[in-house]
Order: C-alpha cells, then sequence, then structure tokens
C-alpha cells in the first residue's frame, strides 16, 4: 500500500505523525510524498487557531482530490469537529485523539498489534514532510490547565505521561536512524510525572535521558512557565542539553493574565528569565505572545508591550485572538475588534523582531557549533548549507564538503535576515 502522511500544527502532532509512519514502513508499505500517488493518506489536524483549522481542512480537500485515496483524519480539529470532518470529500475514518495511537494497528490489521512493541522502529525522515535532523519524541500529553482562551485540554484531555521506558526506546530509535537531536514535546510537557505514585518531575526524566544514551543534543519543546526552579535550570550544566526555552507568556500586562487563567504574573515571569539567565549564559528565551483578548484595554496592551520589550528575548510567536467554541474566552465580554487586533499584533511582532536582531547581533565574531540541516547545493564557492546552533541561532556558511546532519564548529561573522553568517572551522 502506498501512504501518504501529513501533519498541521505543533512538534507533538510531528511526533505523533512520525510514529505511525515508522510503524507504516515496518509493515512493509511505501510512503509517498505526493498525495495524488496514494492509496492512504492520513491527516493529523490542529485547532489551536482559526487558521490552523482551515489549514486542516485544506489539507484534506487537496487530498480529495485524489478519488482512489482512502483518507482517515485524525488529530485536534477532527476530534472537535467530526462531524464536518467527516463530510469532506474522499473521508473515509474519522479517528478521535483518544484513538490515535492505534491508526496503524486498526489499518493494517494483517500485523500484529504485539509487533508494533516488540519491533525496534528507527526514526527515518518521512516522504512529504522535510528531511529533519531531529525527532520530535512524544513524552506527555493532554493538560490540567484551564487557560480560558485554549481549545487544547477540551481535545487533548487531561495530563497523561509516556512511561520512561516507552521514551528511552523512543529516543534509542531516532538515534538508531541517525538523528543527532532529539526534542522532547507534550502540551503541558511541565507536567511530566506529576500523576506517578510518588510524583516525578520532567528534570527527573531529563536526567535519566542523559544517563541512558549518548545523543548529542537533547532540547526540550515549549514549556509552561510554572514549576520550574533552579535546581530544574541546574542541569543545563550537561553541555547536550541544548541552551533554549520557549515560554509562552502569552500577556505582558496583569489583568489580562487573570482573565487567561494563566498561573503566572508578569512578576514571577520576569524572576524566571532573570534566574535562567544567570544559570545559562547565552540562553535564547523564546514565547508566544497573544493580543486583542477580550476586555483588553489599550492599558492593558501598553503594559504587555513594555514588558515584552524589557525581557530582550531572542524570538517569539504573535497570535491574534482567535474565538475558539467550546472555552471560557469565547462566551466574555469585550470582545476587540479584528482591525485592532491587527494593528496591536503588528505592534507586538515589531518588538519581537527588534529584540531578536539584538540578541543575535552579540554573538557575532562568537564560535558555535551548528547542526547543518539543509543546503541549499552546490556552486563555485562549494555548499551552502544552513542550521542551527544549540541555543537556535539560524546560521548559513559554506563549506567544500556536504555537512549534512553534522555537527561544526563555526565563527558567526555577520547578520542575515532571520539568522546569521558564518565560516566553518575545518
Amino acid at each position: 500500500m502506498r501512504i501518504f502522511l501529513d501533519s498541521i500544527g505543533c512538534r507533538l502532532n510531528q511526533s505523533e505523525i512520525e510514529k505511525i509512519g515508522n510503524q507504516m514502513i515496518m509493515a512493509g508499505h511505501l510512503l509517498v510524498d505526493n498525495p495524488q500517488d496514494a492509496d492512504l493518506v492520513i491527516v493529523n489536524t490542529c485547532a489551536v487557531t482559526t487558521e490552523a483549522a482551515s489549514d486542516s481542512r485544506q489539507k484534506i480537500r487537496q487530498a480529495g482530490r485524489n478519488p482512489k485515496a482512502e483518507i482517515v483524519v485524525t488529530g485536534c480539529w477532527a476530534t472537535m469537529e467530526p462531524d464536518a470532518a467527516g463530510k469532506l470529500p474522499g473521508v473515509k475514518h474519522v479517528v478521535l485523539n483518544d484513538d490515535k495511537d492505534g491508526i496503524a494497528k486498526h489499518f493494517l490489521q494483517k500485523t500484529p498489534a504485539e509487533e508494533f512493541e516488540l519491533e525496534p522502529l528507527i526514526r527515518k525522515p518521512l516522504p512529504g514532510i522535510h528531511s529533519r535532523t531531529r525527532a520530535f519524541i512524544k513524552t506527555q500529553d493532554g493538560c490540567n490547565n484551564h487557560c480560558t482562551f485554549c481549545i487544547t485540554r477540551l481535545v487533548r484531555g487531561t495530563s497523561r505521561s509516556v512511561p520512561v521506558s516507552e521514551v528511552l526506546a523512543d529516543i534509542q530509535h531516532a538515534l538508531n536512524g541517525g538523528v543527532q537531536e532529539v526534542v522532547l514535546t507534550g502540551v503541558q510537557l511541565g507536567s511530566w510525572g506529576k500523576e506517578y505514585d510518588p510524583p516525578q518531575h520532567l528534570g527527573d526524566l531529563i536526567k535519566t535521558i542523559l544517563e541512558e544514551n549518548s545523543i548529542p543534543r537533547l532540547r526540550l519543546s515549549s514549556i509552561e512557565p510554572w514549576d520550574l526552579d533552579e535546581r530544574f535550570f541546574a542541569l543545563w550544566q550537561n553541555p547536550r542539553l541544548c541552551r533554549h526555552f520557549h515560554l509562552p507568556l502569552q500577556s505582558g500586562a496583569t489583568a489580562t493574565l487573570k482573565r487567561m487563567a494563566r498561573m503566572i504574573t508578569p512578576e514571577d515571569y520576569r524572576f524566571l528569565l532573570c534566574m535562567i539567565r544567570r544559570m545559562i549564559p547565552d540562553a535564547a528565551i523564546t514565547t508566544d505572545i497573544l493580543v486583542g483578548f477580550p476586555g483588553e484595554t489599550e492599558e492593558d496592551f501598553a503594559e504587555s508591550l513594555s514588558f515584552v520589550k524589557e525581557m530582550h528575548f531572542a524570538a517569539g510567536h504573535v497570535f491574534s485572538f482567535s474565538p475558539r467554541p467550546g472555552t471560557a474566552a469565547d462566551r466574555m465580554d469585550g470582545q476587540i475588534h479584528p482591525k485592532v487586533r491587527k494593528e496591536r499584533s503588528l505592534q507586538m511582532r515589531q518588538a519581537l523582531e527588534q529584540s531578536s536582531l539584538e540578541f543575535r547581533q552579540q554573538f557575532i565574531g562568537k564560535e558555535m557549533q551548528v547542526l547543518w540541516e539543509t543546503s541549499d547545493g552546490l556552486n563555485q564557492d562549494g555548499w551552502q548549507l544552513h542550521g542551527l546552533t544549540d541555543n537556535y541561532l539560524r546560521v548559513t556558511a559554506t563549506s567544500p564538503d556536504l555537512r549534512w546532519n553534522k555537527i561544526d564548529r563555526v565563527i558567526l561573522t555577520e547578520l542575515t535576515d532571520n539568522g546569521l553568517a558564518g565560516q566553518v572551522i575545518h
């Protein structure tokens, strides 16, 4: 069977679709890079914003142009609106998030279920998805927070941790596939282990991972900025841990954070960032900002914008408030006009672009280690390489050798539009 896989949204979705793909390979099926060439198409959808939901529907419609393909739709949007998903052209099955892990077993009934647990899967790049030098490893799912704007908890359920043994096995499979970097993913990553008896902490999982394998780089995906202390950040004395923390702020205004039901204040967030920068030099701290939340006054926005400028983020994502049916924010008074949301989004993006520029400038002339991820090809000067430092600086350089999936020492020489250029130290 020829199978095409597609995923929209977060790194957790990416991790899930990669695992499904490798199970399909193990069962002897062929993954293709175009839905028009497939017998079976699986689309892992997203619903975090209206744009993500729209992108999910578009991906499904594109797959539906192949009249011979059987389309399976799963993920957050499919879970939130299963009837709508099932009515799209070509869709034969809608699989809710709770049943997502069983997709391969269900649609490949000739393969005994136990073989999926016993066979050592190798994490290979999937056709149709950008070839990766890193593997996204699912360590946790669901969320126990009650943020008033977020649909994720409604479609993913409460927090559930992936057992240590499964995480370690998945990382080993990634190593067998040749990756140089592992990214731990989850909806509420910092809640890993809390439901255990006795409770454990994400730091316990990280220590075990570092002790049990030789992965060159270990990175965290987005993690909420609470339940993190000096003992946790002391782990970063190990150079294999990437100095990059994506800590969603959402707003720098005290009143807005309260309406969002976020479990942090601007003062707590400021203290956290000061601690990280004191303990982990050159750490990149990136964030998510939500503008135009219901009830956000001009004064609230000004407070948030000022706070964001003060934090000197290395980068960030800005989202305009997107009402999600079923959330408390959808029913709140004081909805902000789309034009105002757009204007505030632009101001916030400009502030983050400026702080990103300032963060990158401080590394000109420094030596960093870069993992090469892509190449533009070979020209008269050599291979044009693109990669990432451990603290998430995007670097371009030229090398006489194709260094894809290799880690090199690089002197950073000048700024580029969204990163830095450098010279490889041979």
